[in-house]
C-alpha cells in the first residue's frame, strides 16, 4: 500500500499519478481563489462562513497530503527539507497560525507557489527540462551575479552621490540616500519620474546613467544564458528516497542522495 501511495503522489508516469497531480493543481487553485475573493469586503461580509469552510477544507486536504508524503518517502527529513517540502508545509501552516495570530490566515497565498508542479503533469519533460535547466543555470551563476550587484550597488552609489552634490535639494535631491533611489530608479530603467535633475551637468549625467541602465540589463541575461546552454537533459523521474526530481536521462542514481532509480519508469523524452 505503501509503494502504491507513493507511485500515486509522486509519479507522473502512471495514468493515476496524472490524475492526482491534476486534481491537487485544481484544489490549489481554488483555494488561492476563496482567499483573494474573501479579501472583497462586499463578498466576505456575505459569504464568509463559506469562505472559512473552505479554507478548512483544503488545510485539511493538504494536511493529508503532506502527511502522506512524509510516510511514503523513504527519508522524510530529506522531503521535509527539500524545496516543495517546505512550500508544502507553508502552504498549511498559516490556516492553523491564524488560531492563535488572527489575520495571518491571508499567507495561504503561499499555496501558489505549489502550482510549479504543474511541470510535472502529462509527464511534459521538456518542460521539466527547461526548468531544470534554468534552475541550474541560476546556481552555477550565483557567484557571478553576486559580482554584477555588488557592481551595481557601487554604481549607484557614486551616481546618487555625485547627483545630490551637483543638484542638491533644490531639485528634491535632498539626502544621498534619496539621490542612490533615484540612481536605482534611473538605473534600472523604471523611470518614475519623481525627481529630475534641473541643471546642464545634472541632466547629462542623468543621460549617462539611462545609457549605462541598458547594458546593466543585458548583463545577468548573458550570464544565465552561457551558463543554460552547458546544462545536460533531464527527465522527471522521482527518487524514491529523498523525492529529489529532475534527473538526467541516463542516471541510474539519484544525484542528491545516491539512491537507486527506478530504470523501468524512464519517459521517453
Amino acid at each position: 500500500m505503501r509503494d502504491r501511495i507513493y507511485e500515486i503522489i509522486f509519479e507522473a508516469d502512471t495514468r493515476i499519478g496524472r490524475l492526482f497531480d491534476l486534481l491537487l493543481l485544481v484544489s490549489i487553485l481554488l483555494s488561492v481563489t476563496a482567499v483573494a475573493l474573501e479579501s472583497i469586503a462586499v463578498l466576505e461580509a456575505r459569504y464568509g462562513f463559506w469562505f472559512d469552510a473552505a479554507e478548512w477544507f483544503f488545510t485539511l486536504l493538504f494536511t493529508v497530503e503532506y502527511l502522506l508524503r512524509i510516510f511514503t518517502v523513504g527519508r522524510p527529513l530529506k522531503y521535509a527539507t527539500s524545496f516543495f517540502g517546505v512550500v508544502d508545509l507553508l502552504a498549511i501552516l498559516p490556516t492553523y497560525l491564524s488560531l492563535l495570530f488572527p489575520g495571518t490566515e491571508a499567507l495561504v497565498v503561499i499555496r501558489a507557489l505549489r502550482l510549479l508542479r504543474v511541470f510535472r503533469i502529462l509527464k511534459m519533460a521538456r518542460y521539466v527540462h527547461q526548468a531544470s535547466m534554468l534552475r541550474q543555470a541560476m546556481q552555477a551563476s550565483a557567484t557571478k551575479i553576486t559580482i554584477f550587484l555588488y557592481t551595481v550597488a557601487t554604481l549607484v552609489i557614486i551616481i546618487g552621490t555625485l547627483m545630490y552634490l551637483i543638484e542638491g535639494s533644490e531639485a528634491g535631491f535632498t539626502s544621498i540616500p534619496r539621490s542612490i533611489y533615484w540612481a536605482i530608479v534611473t538605473i534600472t530603467t523604471v523611470g518614475y519620474g519623481d525627481i529630475a535633475p534641473l541643471t546642464p551637468i545634472g541632466q547629462a549625467l542623468a543621460a549617462v546613467t539611462m545609457i549605462l541602465g541598458y547594458s546593466v540589463l543585458a548583463v545577468p541575461t548573458g550570464i544565465i544564458t552561457v551558463e543554460m546552454s552547458q546544462q545536460r537533459r533531464v527527465n522527471t523521474r522521482v527518487c524514491p528516497q529523498c523525492s529529489h526530481e529532475g534527473h538526467e536521462i541516463d542516471a541510474d542514481y539519484c544525484h542528491a542522495c545516491g539512491a537507486a532509480l527506478e530504470s523501468a519508469k524512464r519517459p521517453d523524452s
